[in-house]
């Protein structure tokens, strides 16, 4: 996956449907002989020993592209058994179908024996739980033992959002047509596509270029252009100051690598306002980072003086010691990365945040500070990141599997990468200090919370690497946000 591609919305989809259509010659049934083609492609690179294939039919123009496929696969010799769900409801997919039959294709009603499945049920429309019909015939694929490719969308996934909003398909891999569905990307999605390629079914770039994406997808690969190679001579003062404040009793560990993060990325200097009680432990584990016992907001002021940056959150708690730092710092003309527990006392408390400000919120956080629950986040990501995008004025990286950072004024961009190891304690208190010290060396918010993501989830996927990602620990990902933040120059 080059970095960034686009991501469309599905409405976005749609507009791409029908000028690839016009500039078929206004059919819609080319579109769809050449995407069970390309269906049927994608089984021989990689399947080609499937003797046995099942083709689960839907209603719809996705139904269709699974009877061409089955076409394909029946005239090549294959033992093709399609499945219909439901009668074709469009044209195109009512002559598919027709001519599957006239080719001799047999049908089935249940499945059976398999070595493949294909799933052709639902595509880009449906946005609702299905039918209980249609769920128990998706429970039935996801229960048998053959691997299923799912041409365009897992059925039962909401293409743009990326919720399931009932049963869903769990595809071993899902072959996009004509565009990227940005709910492929993020979310519950992620555990139903598998593996994921696009075939633009033979339509000019020009014609897909006439739409613009809803989102853009990062992958690694993308960190060169957002961290250039130093100047020879180059020193601290030039790459900021990053003040971590947090760490109430019992939270040292999260003010800790929160500020070996800003370190790993490549801030200038990195100090940290702590209690009183974490300062020798934070000088024997990192000797470089300036570590301040603050017991009031009295002490906390010298330490803001002297910051370009402020991480604030990681172990802060949510007492009267928290309460008073945060209070104090939000009205710092600095540039600030808001995070864990500041987050959840800014949900309680009516505090504004400045514009150059980065808000991290994972789903429950980011619930608390939109007033609503977890499961409306994960219903629709790019709607909760923009809402609140909206509501503080700043940029926001909601996390999670596929994390969606905003901006004003900007395209979404998603985070392709990352790992369920990632889902450990500390792995969040790095990202603050990665954002922080990434804006420390001058990048702009926007750009800090994007590069600062992506260096942080591919991170994780380079450490999980090593051992897997199951028992992989914050500090695991350490050497490696050094490591990827110097990346090679592209040619």
């Amino acid at each position: 996956m080059h970095s960034p591609v686009p991501l469309h919305d599905s409405a976005g989809v749609r507009a791409l449907e029908a000028r690839a259509i016009s500039d078929a010659g206004g059919d819609p049934g080319v579109l769809m002989e050449r995407a069970g083609q390309a269906g049927w492609r994608h089984v021989l690179a990689h399947w080609p020993q499937a003797g046995r294939i099942a083709v689960v039919c839907g209603p719809g123009n996705n139904g269709g592209d699974g009877y061409v496929l089955a076409r394909h696969a029946h005239v090549a010799g294959r033992v093709v058994q399609a499945l219909a769900a439901a009668e074709p409801r469009s044209a195109p997919a009512r002559a598919a179908r027709e001519a599957y039959a006239a080719a001799g294709g047999a049908f089935a009603e249940a499945l059976g024996e398999a070595d493949l499945i294909v799933d052709a049920l639902f595509g880009i429309g449906l946005t609702r739980a299905p039918e209980p019909a249609h769920a128990a015939l998706i429970a039935a694929i996801n229960a048998h033992p053959a691997p299923v490719l799912a041409l365009d969308v897992p059925s039962g996934i909401d293409a743009g959002r990326g919720s399931a909003p009932g049963a869903a398909v769990r595809a071993a891999r899902t072959l996009q047509f004509l565009a990227r569905h940005r709910g492929l990307y993020t979310g519950p999605a992620l555990d139903h596509v598998g593996q994921i390629a696009l075939d633009t079914l033979a339509v000019p770039p020009a014609v897909l270029e006439a739409v613009p994406p809803a989102a853009l997808g990062y992958a690694a690969d993308a960190l060169a252009g957002f961290l250039p190679p130093r100047a020879r001579d180059s020193h601290k003062g030039r790459y900021g100051h990053v003040l971590c404040i947090g760490g109430d009793a019992g939270g040292g560990g999260a003010i800790a690598l929160a500020a070996e993060a800003a370190h790993r990325v490549g801030a200038g200097l990195v100090s940290v306002a702590t209690r009183g009680l974490h300062v020798p432990g934070l000088l024997a584990r990192r000797p470089e980072t300036m570590a301040h016992a603050v017991a009031e907001v009295a002490d906390l002021l010298p330490a803001l003086e002297r910051a370009s940056v402020l991480a604030i959150g990681p172990g802060l708690g949510q007492a009267a010691w928290g309460h008073a730092l945060l209070a104090a710092s939000l009205g710092q003309p600095l540039p600030k990365v808001l995070d864990a527990d500041a987050l959840n006392l800014l949900a309680a408390n009516a505090w504004p945040v400045a514009p150059g400000d980065v808000l991290t919120p994972h789903p429950g956080e980011a619930a608390r500070l939109l007033g609503t629950t977890v499961a409306e986040v994960q219903r629709d990501r790019f709607a909760a990141a923009a809402a609140l995008q909206a509501r503080y004025g700043c940029s926001v990286v909601l996390k999670g599997a596929g994390s969606v950072v905003v901006a004003a004024g900007q395209l979404p961009a998603v985070v392709c990468a990352g790992n369920p190891g990632m889902a450990s304690g500390g792995i969040g208190d790095l990202l603050a200090g990665a954002i922080a010290g990434l804006l420390a060396q001058g990048l702009a918010p926007a750009q800090a919370a994007l590069a600062g993501t992506l260096l942080h989830a591919a991170a994780g996927d380079a450490a999980a690497a090593e051992g897997g990602p199951r028992g992989l620990l914050a500090t695991d990902l350490l050497p490696w946000l050094r490591r990827l933040a110097n990346p090679e120059p592209r040619a």
